[in-house]
Order: C-alpha cells, then structure tokens, then sequence
C-alpha cells in the first residue's frame, strides 16, 4: 500500500493488530493466525511500530512488507523512517523507558537499510477502512499527534476530540499497547493491543482482534495469542538488548510504568479474558443523552481488573487499639506551629482523587468569613500560641468570598501565609489584589499550586480535560511577577521520584518558572490516597520499627478549622485529610484541641506515617519577628 491509499472496502472479516516491535516470532504467529481464521492478507490491518524493542527488526520489517498488509505509520516508524536521534514517544527525561528506549532504538537504527527506511517513511498516517456499513480511520496514536498515548482511562472527552477530526463511525488506534474497546458519544474507540510486547496482564500472551461485518454494525471479537515468546527472549538476549523488555515477554509485566495511567496501573498482572462485541454506530451530535458529561461506556474488557487489596473491615475501628490487638499509636501536639482554616469544599474542578471530594456543588464545608478567621487569630494571640505559620485550603481558597479580606488580616498580623491554589481563573480573578498584597508584604505571602504532573495527560488524568494550560498559565503569572511559589504534584504513576522531579524541573526550565525542582519544600510530591485500600495500623511499636518520631507527623504541629454546612461556629479537626470524619474533630477552640490523637485513619498510615508527607522538610523563613525560626509549607490538603 502507498502513502496515497486512504481507504479500503473490506468484504469480510478483517484482522486488526499493532505493534510488531521487532519481535519476527509474535509477527508470524499473528499472521498464521489470520490464515488460520480464513483472513487473506488484503484483509489485514497494522496499527504501526513495525519496529521497536526486539530483536529481529530487518527480518520483521521483510516480512511485513512481503506480506502486503495495510500498514499505518507509527511514531517509531516516522522516526526511523527519517533517521531522527530517538522513538519519538516523549518519555519523561531520564525515566526507565527513556533509557530503554534509547538501547533499542540505537540497535533498530544501526540495523536496518536505506531502503527500509524509505519504506517506513512512505507508510500512510491515516487508512481507512469500511466494513459492515461502518467507516472507521485506523490511525496510531491519535489525530492530533502520532505519539499520543490513549488509554482506556483517557478521559472521554479527549477521545471524542479525536473522534470529532476523523469524521466518521470510530477510530482504530494502536501505540498504547493494552486493548480495549470503547463507544463514546456513539462512536467507536477500539485498541486490538500489540503482538511485540504482552499486555501488562501477567501473561506472555500478545493482543489481536478480528472485526466482522453483520446485519447490524459489526462485531469485534478480542483474540489473545499463544507464540514462541521464549525464542524471541532468546534472540533479545543474544542481541544484548535490554533484560528488562526481555524478562517483560516471559512474565507478562511491563518493566515500568512511566507511560500508563493510574487505572491501568492498579490493572496490572490481572490476566485479560478473550470476548466478542457488538458495534453500531449511533452519533449523538455532541451530547450525551442527558445533556450531562460524555462518558466512555466501556464494551471490553470487563470490570473488576483492580490489583489492589481492600483495606480489612476490622482495621482502624477502636481509636485505642489495633485490629491485632496492639496499642495504636497516638500523636501529641507538641507545639501550634501551623493553623489551617479550610475556606470551604467548593471548588471550580471534579479531580478525580480530590483529597477531601471537593466539586463545584460539594458545600459541605461552608465558607469561613473574616469574622470566624479572626476569632481563631485573637485566641492565638490571647492564649500566647507559637503559631506562626497561617495555611488556607479548600475546595479552591479563591473562590471564598472573603478570601482577600483574610489573607490582608493574617498577614497585617505578621504571620506567614499559606495559600494552596488550582491557579486557574478563581485565583486569576484576585490579581490585582495579590499584586498588592505582595508589594506589602513580600515573602511572607507563599502561593503553592497544585501541578498534579509534568505530563499535560496525566494531570489532566487526575483534574479533567483543559485544566493544565490554565494552571500552567496562572503559575507562569505568579513566577513573572516574583511571589513566593511551590508546587504540589503526585507520585500515584508509580514513577521514581527522581525522574518525577527531572521531569518537573524540565517543565519549569522551558517556561521560565522560578522553582527548584529538586527542593522537596518547593516542589512537594504527595503519594496516591484511597481510604478504601489496605495499609497497615500504626502502632506504639512502629515508631522504633520505621525510625520515625510521633513529632514529625502533621498533627503534631498543626490543626485545622472548617465550617460545617448549617453550623453557625466553627470547629477545629486535626488533620486537613479528615475534615469529614467526626472522631478527629477536637472542639471549637484550638485549647479544646489541643489533646492527643489516634492514629486511627488510613490516610494516617498511608500519608504521614510511611508515605513521608509530613512536617519535617522545612524552609528558612526572613528574618522578621513574627518568623525568626524555621516552619514548613509542606503539609497536606485538599488540593
């Protein structure tokens, strides 16, 4: 096929797979496998990568190109193709597959011809094929860039983005490597999966998939395939490629995980089942049937691929003692070096693990006015507190009517603020007033914006579609005009923290932002959090055992203030994690709550204990009064 063929009729059943990736043992086996289903080779479609990491790519590439199957071009493909300097995935600087990559793509490069690379560069980027009364584009990635990585968890409206270029009945994509089957808004979404590499499942099995045509639509059938995955281990290690992509064919788990999205993360190991569904197309211009958000509604595979384990009903139940029986540890308040006031729950987004289930309709947490703040802030100063640090959560703390009214009192009382932000348009509506306050009063006013990941996907992964740019936007604004900044992230993508913070300080050195990526104060990094997900109790005993101090938890050195829906006073809980939970809710004065607390929540455990997201890495602060000692920004929130 020619780069000028764009779309082919099929009259029949028609094999969908992607990535060969150099592996010569999977690519036979699939094509034998089309001759055993009756699939002549017109009737084949290759969703890109011909190359990539295994070890055989000119006795791959011959074989493909003899075979005559229809062939899109992969970004692996496009790079070879035109002799550039790596794969083209955009791995994250000095990550596992950064690395890995390179090794292979310099055997791919050094081993193939001239004349496979012209061949490679004249594959077609789009093909599309009618089958069954339905048009769909079989593409790589995406429409909008050849290495896009799609995922069954991509949020539906980035899918329907793409889907809405292609005009028409769905799309056949490859690249992410894991299979799936989708409709959104009506429309199709269908990953065959890849033969070079298994899917992540734990088996050696590779991923194919046969559509056919049928008196309604067409019916996509998921097919696993057996191969000699051992010979072609055997011919990587002769190769001297690396092990890990070789141990990956034998064991099924892909050696990391720097590309994948959280649900598919917690997926891995769980084996896929083979399964057959129905597809007919039916676009509802645009809306879902309800008017609400687009959804994917998933056809394959099944629900339930989950690797976690649930956390045990009869743990964290008695305040005092653990499920084994032990003592639970306790934490005392040492010294109010830190007061939060939680601002209210709502929020301009729906993040996807919102710490504290903060929405744009969720006020179950009401807004704290100027009033209640001050009367918090006159107790500090009756009763002679150590507090110097004062920390504003939510839901988005912009979004508090009285928001600026607080920060003035706070800082014209010389307490250092605090301030967690989205920086999108709730924050952007206020500059002026910051531009103000910060020429008044400098570095004691400290904005720390939450920046889930440096890759624009998986933030948005986590905050919604369009939500990075804007918060990109707002952190730039604060940078160009010198306030105080830090920046929140997450490890939940299972990334090291090493390349976590290459990949930020990559971020913040191309746009100028004036933050060290490699300061733990400045850019805090915040572990995945579900309630529901098992973790051990924390006892007396695990103190000794972890080499940690009670005193270097949060609660040691913080409390928080929130306002309940209805309540006509505040009430202060000891955790910005816990606002909802009633056993850490202490009084309404800050010398009611100044008694111990039980470690008695997961987020305990999982959070502060070992999760490390606690109190120890500290800033210096300027030398004024107020702040003559050292406090610390990194605590957890909402945001």
């Amino acid at each position: 096929m020619t780069s000028e063929d764009r779309t082919v009729s099929m009259n029949g059943a028609t094999m969908i797979f992607g990535g060969p990736y150099s592996n010569l043992e999977a690519t036979r086996a699939v094509l034998a496998a089309a001759d055993r289903h009756g699939i002549t080779n017109d009737r084949i479609v290759c969703t890109g990568d011909v190359v990539a990491y295994c070890a055989d790519p000119v006795a791959t590439l011959d074989l493909v190109h003899a075979s005559g199957i229809h062939v899109v071009m992969g970004n692996c493909d496009e790079q070879l193709g035109n002799s550039a300097d790596d794969c083209g995935c955009g791995f994250p600087p000095g990550s596992s597959c950064d690395r890995l990559s390179a090794a292979w793509y310099a055997y791919a490069d050094a081993s193939i011809t001239p004349a496979h690379r012209k061949w490679l560069a004249s594959l077609p980027r789009r093909i599309d094929i009618e089958i069954g009364g339905v048009r769909l584009a079989v593409i790589h990635g995406a429409m909008t860039e050849i290495s896009r990585f799609i995922f069954a968890s991509t949020p539906a409206l980035a899918k329907k983005r793409e889907l809405e270029l292609v005009g028409c009945d769905g799309i056949v994509a490859g690249h992410c490597g894991l299979p799936f089957t989708q409709v959104i808004d009506g429309r199709l979404w269908h990953n065959a999966g890849v033969v070079g590499m298994p899917a992540h499942d734990g088996t050696p099995r590779v991923w194919y998939s046969i559509i056919t045509p049928s008196e309604n639509g067409i019916e996509i059938a998921h097919h696993a395939l057996a191969y000699d995955y051992a010979g072609a281990a055997r011919a990587m290690a002769h190769a001297k490629l690396p092990s890990a992509y070789e141990i990956a064919l034998s064991n099924g788990i892909w050696p990391t995980c720097d590309v994948l999205t959280q649900k598919e993360i917690h997926a891995a190991g769980i084996p896929l089942a083979e399964g057959r569904v129905m597809f007919s197309p039916t676009p509802t211009l645009g809306k879902s049937r309800r008017g609400g958000p687009i959804e994917a509604r998933t056809l394959w595979p099944g629900k339930g691929r989950d690797n976690r384990k649930a956390l045990a009903p009869e743990k964290f139940v008695d305040p005092y003692i653990t499920a084994s029986g032990e003592k639970r540890a306790q934490v005392a308040l040492n010294s109010l070096d830190t007061l939060w006031f939680n601002t209210g729950t709502l929020c301009n987004l729906s993040c996807l693990n919102c710490y504290i289930e903060s929405t744009p309709t969720n006020d179950r947490l009401a807004y704290l006015t100027l009033d209640d703040v001050r009367g918090y802030l006159d107790e500090i100063e009756l009763d002679d507190l150590p507090t110097r640090e004062i920390g504003f959560t939510g839901g988005e703390p912009f979004m508090n009517p009285h928001i600026m009214p607080i920060l003035e009192e706070c800082l014209s009382r010389d307490y250092r603020v605090l301030i967690l932000t989205n920086a999108m348009r709730p924050m952007q509506h206020h500059r002026k007033s910051l531009l103000a306050l910060k020429q008044r009063y400098g570095k004691r006013l400290v904005i720390r914006v939450s920046l889930d990941h440096f890759n624009p996907d998986r933030h948005e992964e986590e905050r919604g579609i369009d939500t990075f740019q804007p918060t990109m936007n707002g952190l730039k604004w604060l940078s160009d005009n010198g306030f105080e900044i830090a920046v929140a992230g997450r490890t939940m993508w299972s990334e090291s923290e090493s390349s976590g913070r290459a990949g930020f300080a990559a971020l913040f050195s191309t746009h100028r932002i004036r933050i060290d990526a490699h300061d733990a104060s400045s850019l805090v990094l915040f572990p995945e959090l579900d309630e529901h997900i098992d973790v051990p109790e924390i006892t007396t005993a695990c103190w000794d055992i972890l080499h940690k101090s009670p005193d270097d938890m949060m609660c040691a050195t913080s409390r928080m203030v929130v306002k309940r829906k209805g309540e006509t006073k505040p009430a202060v809980v000891a955790c910005t994690l816990l606002a909802y939970d009633t056993q850490f809710e202490l009084g309404h004065t800050l010398k009611e709550a100044s008694r111990s607390v039980p470690l008695n929540h997961a987020h305990c455990a999982k959070f502060c204990v070992l999760g490390g997201a606690s109190c120890a890495p500290s800033v210096a602060e300027p030398s004024t009064p107020a702040l003559s000692r050292e406090v610390t920004p990194v605590l957890a929130s909402s945001r």
